[in-house]
């Protein structure tokens, strides 16, 4: 009935992400055993029965405010136990407090559960903060990820919307590099209704619309502001779309197909000791990254993403989060 009954451990649970995670878990048959954790321990008790409730069949649900317990033995982890963001914030305002949450998570899975098998990061920055949990944990790179492709479904999404087609009629939407701001919005392989998104930028239309390079400019500031967005329409950051493809990205690791790209550690094609979204395959292995396809201008945009990320990493090291590039090793005998 379920893809896996081994443990998955759900980090922030008593959130919204975090209790739709568990929802999304057992309603989709993705995962039956589950360990909610969240130091919120009254709020996590509310969440936790609210899915007894649910009834699902051969739900095993136990929570706890204590993350060596919810971690022991788990071989999976999703986690969106970060400080949440709020309107008029970036992303990368929650640097600093997150970074010091994703060592500790990093420690923590050492300790407790070695041999996980597949750690993904949700919470923000999450290139850095996956970063920052990857290092610290021990684990392989391929066994950690983060959540990137909320990016690219925005991007097919806005398109869809322009166009006044159904979404699904939009395909090969891609945004790599880091999930911010300065995220790289490609163009290179998307399609509306089967007409290459470069031809309707040279002339040709999809659905009898066409799209004007300033209009293609919009629609590449609306997904970088995606998230801001919703913050400023429901008041709150996003909790359903997160919660959905990271259940997908879990299912992709799992055996089932997953398509869109997903934060990965890249050191090698002149990106080094970093974590971004890229093209990836998701299996038993975990995570598996390629380089992207695209325009000359599509690649300037990752490049310019990944020196973005750059900057915000070697600022986490000054800081003392993350140790200098060179003793990366005596922390995860794994990197490179």
């Amino acid at each position: 009935m379920y893809l896996t009954d081994e443990k998955v451990a759900v980090l922030g649970a008593a959130g919204a992400i975090g209790s739709n995670l568990v929802q999304t878990l057992l309603a989709s048959g993705t995962a039956n055993r589950i360990a909610m954790y969240d130091p919120f321990e009254k709020g996590l008790e509310g969440a936790a029965e609210e899915i007894y409730h649910c009834a699902f069949p051969k739900a095993d649900v136990t929570w706890t405010a204590e993350a060596g317990e919810a971690l022991t033995d788990a071989a999976y982890i999703i986690t969106s136990g970060g400080a949440p963001r709020k309107e008029g914030m970036t992303r990368e305002d929650l640097t600093r407090d997150n970074a010091r949450i994703a060592r500790q998570l990093g420690r923590d899975i050492k300790q407790h559960c070695p041999k996980c098998k597949f750690l993904l990061v949700i919470f923000n920055p999450a290139d850095i903060t996956g970063l920052i949990a990857l290092v610290h944990s021990g684990l392989p790179p391929g066994r950690v990820s983060t959540l990137a492709g909320l990016d690219s479904t925005r991007l097919q999404s806005a398109l869809a919307q322009h166009f006044n087609v159904r979404q699904d009629r939009v395909t090969g939407c891609k945004t790599y590099g880091g999930h911010g701001e300065q995220m790289a919005v490609f163009k290179s392989g998307t399609q509306v209704d089967g007409v290459p998104l470069e031809e309707i930028l040279n002339g040709r239309t999809a659905n009898s619309i066409g799209m004007t390079p300033d209009e293609w400019t919009d629609i590449q500031d609306r997904v970088r502001g995606g998230g801001a967005r919703i913050i400023g329409l429901r008041g709150r950051s996003s909790f359903q779309s997160p919660a959905q493809q990271s259940v997908f990205m879990l299912r992709g690791v799992l055996g089932q197909p997953y398509e869109w790209p997903c934060g990965a550690y890249v050191n090698g094609e002149g990106f080094n000791h970093i974590m971004m979204a890229m093209p990836t395959t998701l299996s038993s292995e975990g995570v598996s990254w390629s380089m992207p396809g695209g325009t000359p201008e599509d690649l300037q945009a990752l490049r310019d993403s990944y020196n973005h990320l750059v900057a915000l990493r070697d600022q986490i090291v000054a800081d003392g989060i993350l140790p200098p590039l060179s003793r990366w090793k005596e922390s995860n005998p794994n990197l490179d």
